[in-house]
């Protein structure tokens, strides 16, 4: 459906069914229908990252906390700490690194979205033998969407860490290995978790406020994996599309109610989405619009205020990702190291926010970290410190453009 008619739905609060109804559709596994949250005109939220796939960059403290501080990665922390060590150490992070009270603080600053970043390890059948993922988390998703639908945020349930790892040598896969995903059986793990995860949206009653999926996070974009790219958008995206939009055929998932299937946009740099997609109903896509690592920027405050105003993403785009962070070069210069910016780095989310408000709004990486003060990528940390305002639809009256 077209993404004007979809915020009406996508935002408009349904008729609370009984307890009693909720319990039977469970157990019939009978399709729910109240998905839609009270009417907003844009996207704006934040990323739950590190908490179901943890990249200790960005969480050094409780990466030490779980015992995983000689290990890169969840893959290689689980198989150095052991399965029983670690599902125990990771257990204790998916209960503490986001509480009801983050939900309800991020709530609070006028924020409506939350994209949830998750690996494909959360449904435990798929795993192999030989691999090594902690095990549990799903207890902890149910209770974060739960919290989420219970103070109105909308979710983004995102594939991010995909069978084989995606993108290379990234602790966001789970594994930061070559990337093994471009393969007939990965694929094939891939749309069953789709399969799975559209058919608990639908019938899990905690689920209700997730209305969009996105079929993989951040995969290969340059020239040294341009078949593997090419196969993706060839193979991988029309078959991930029809399978969700198969499983809910199965359901008889009124029009209405059927979730935004999302892609990585053209802007990543992986080729077109659109192209060999079956159908262009109910899909989305996926900027992420990071300028620190936009080599073409003028490496000043003025380059990168300049281009922030210019920025439009296009239409049924949001940016999903995206920071305060600047170029690595010049993060610790006088000009731009964090002490004695503050108002200079308020304009500059202002001006992000306010151009990504052209598309269909923003999701900022992330909402918290640990084991750093660089409030740049983390927007409760940047709120505390008073960079980011309390009121997230104020991006227009502080915006320098």
């Amino acid at each position: 459906m077209l993404f004007s008619s979809a915020l009406s739905l996508f935002f408009a609060t349904a008729e609370a069914w009984t307890v009693q109804s909720r319990a039977a559709a469970l157990q019939n596994e009978q399709p729910l229908t109240e998905r839609w949250l009270s009417s907003v005109e844009k996207m704006r939220g934040v990323n739950l990252g590190s908490q179901f796939i943890v990249e200790r960059w960005m969480a050094e403290d409780s990466w030490e906390d779980m015992g995983c501080s000689s290990y890169n990665d969840e893959w290689a922390c689980v198989e150095g700490i052991g399965q029983t060590a670690a599902d125990k150490a990771f257990k204790k992070h998916w209960a503490s690194w986001t509480t009801e009270s983050d939900i309800k603080q991020i709530v609070s600053l006028g924020l409506n979205t939350v994209r949830i970043p998750v690996g494909f390890w959360i449904r435990e059948d798929l795993v192999y033998d030989d691999e090594y993922y902690p095990r549990g988390g799903l207890t902890y998703l149910d209770r974060i969407v739960g919290w989420c639908k219970q103070h109105g945020l909308y979710v983004i349930m995102d594939l991010h860490g995909a069978p084989g790892s995606q993108s290379p040598y990234e602790q966001f896969t789970g594994h930061s290995v070559n990337p093994g995903f471009y393969t007939a059986a990965n694929y094939e793990r891939a749309y069953k978790f789709l399969e799975w995860m559209t058919k608990r949206i639908h019938t899990h009653d905690n689920y209700t406020s997730v209305g969009m999926l996105q079929v993989l996070n951040e995969p290969v974009h340059v020239a040294a994996w341009k078949e593997e790219a090419a196969d993706m958008i060839k193979t991988f995206y029309p078959a991930a599309y029809e399978r969700i939009q198969d499983m809910e055929n199965d359901l008889e998932i009124a029009d209405a109610d059927r979730l935004h299937i999302q892609f990585m946009g053209t802007s990543w740099g992986s080729g077109n989405p659109r192209t060999y997609l079956p159908s262009l109903n109910n899909t989305f896509f996926d900027a992420h619009r990071y300028l620190s690592f936009d080599k073409r920027i003028t490496m000043s405050k003025a380059g990168y205020i300049k281009t922030a105003c210019a920025d439009d993403m296009g239409r049924n785009v949001v940016v999903g990702e995206w920071s305060l962070s600047v170029n690595s070069t010049l993060k610790n210069t006088d000009e731009f190291k964090i002490e004695g910016q503050k108002t200079w780095y308020t304009s500059y989310w202002a001006a992000q926010a306010q151009s990504f408000e052209r598309s269909n709004g923003w999701i900022f990486w992330s909402w918290k970290c640990d084991g750093r003060d660089d409030w740049r990528w983390c927007y409760k940390s940047a709120v505390a410190a008073g960079v980011i305002p309390k009121d997230a639809g104020t991006a227009d009256s502080l915006s320098p453009c």
